[in-house]
C-alpha cells in the first residue's frame, strides 16, 4: 500500500505547480556586474542574499520591515518544514512527496556578509544591471500577494532579524528549496539544469566548478570585490 502510494506521488508531481519560473534571459551571465549578489549555503538549503536597495524597488513592503538594512537573504520552502524548531523525519517526508504549501524567509544582513555567515559556505556573483533586474524578478515572483499587490508576512524567522512570508508555488520533490536556487541562477543567464538539484552541495558544487575552470579574470570569489559602481560615483 505504502508503495502504491509513493508510485502515485511519484507519478502526479510533474503535474504540480513549479512556480516561481525561470525568468528567462537573454545573455549568458559573464560575471562583469557591479552588483555584489551571494548565494549562501546552510548544510540543507541555499539562499541568495541581495543588495535592499535593488530590492526595495520591486518589493517596497519590504522596506518597512528591514529598513536602513544594506542586504536581505532570501529562501524558499515547504511551508512546515523550514519553519519547525525540529526537524523530524515525518516533515522531511511530507514535503518531499506531497505537494505543500510554501514560504519565503528573508533576513536582514549587514554590508560585512561574509562576517555574517562565518560559519557558512557563500560564494560572490558579480551582476550587471539586467541580470540584477531578472534575479530581483525571480525573487519577487516567489511571494504570494494579496489583492493589493503586497507580499504576506507569517511568523518571525529562524534567525536574526527576519521574517517569513507566503510563497507562491508548491513544494514537491521537483521543485525544492535548492532547486529554487538553481532556478535563481538560471534567470542571471547561467547554464545550469534545475532539476535535479535536490542538496545544497548540489548548487554549491556548480558554482566552484564555474568559479574553477573559467578563464575569465572577472570570474570572482567572496575574497575579491566585484567592479566598482562607475555611475554611482
Amino acid at each position: 500500500m505504502k508503495a502504491s502510494l509513493f508510485l502515485v506521488c511519484l507519478f502526479f508531481l510533474p503535474a504540480c505547480s513549479d512556480k516561481p519560473n525561470v525568468i528567462q534571459h537573454a545573455d549568458d551571465y559573464n560575471s562583469a556586474g557591479h552588483h555584489q549578489v551571494y548565494v549562501v549555503s546552510h548544510e540543507w538549503h541555499t539562499g541568495f542574499v541581495i543588495p535592499s536597495k535593488k530590492v526595495y524597488k520591486s518589493i517596497p513592503t519590504l522596506e518597512d520591515r528591514f529598513g536602513p538594512s544594506s542586504n536581505i537573504e532570501f529562501g524558499w520552502g515547504d511551508k512546515k518544514f523550514y519553519q519547525a524548531k525540529q526537524i523530524t523525519t515525518g516533515l522531511a517526508l511530507r514535503a518531499i512527496l506531497w505537494p505543500t504549501e510554501t514560504v519565503v524567509h528573508a533576513v536582514a544582513v549587514p554590508e560585512n556578509v561574509s562576517g555574517y555567515f562565518g560559519n557558512s559556505e557563500i560564494e560572490l556573483l558579480c551582476l550587471n544591471d539586467n541580470e540584477i533586474t531578472s534575479l530581483v524578478a525571480f525573487i519577487s515572483n516567489s511571494f504570494s500577494k494579496n489583492s493589493l499587490t503586497e507580499v504576506e508576512p507569517l511568523s518571525e524567522g529562524i534567525y536574526g532579524d527576519s521574517q517569513f512570508y507566503k510563497g507562491a508555488g508548491s513544494y514537491h520533490l521537483w521543485n525544492t528549496c535548492n532547486e529554487w536556487t538553481a532556478k535563481g541562477l538560471k534567470s542571471i543567464g547561467m547554464d545550469i539544469f534545475t532539476t535535479p538539484k535536490f542538496t545544497a552541495e548540489s548548487v554549491m558544487n556548480y558554482l566552484r566548478e564555474k568559479h574553477s575552470t573559467s578563464d575569465d579574470p572577472l570570474e570572482i570569489r567572496i575574497e575579491a570585490k566585484c567592479l566598482p559602481d562607475t555611475e554611482s560615483q
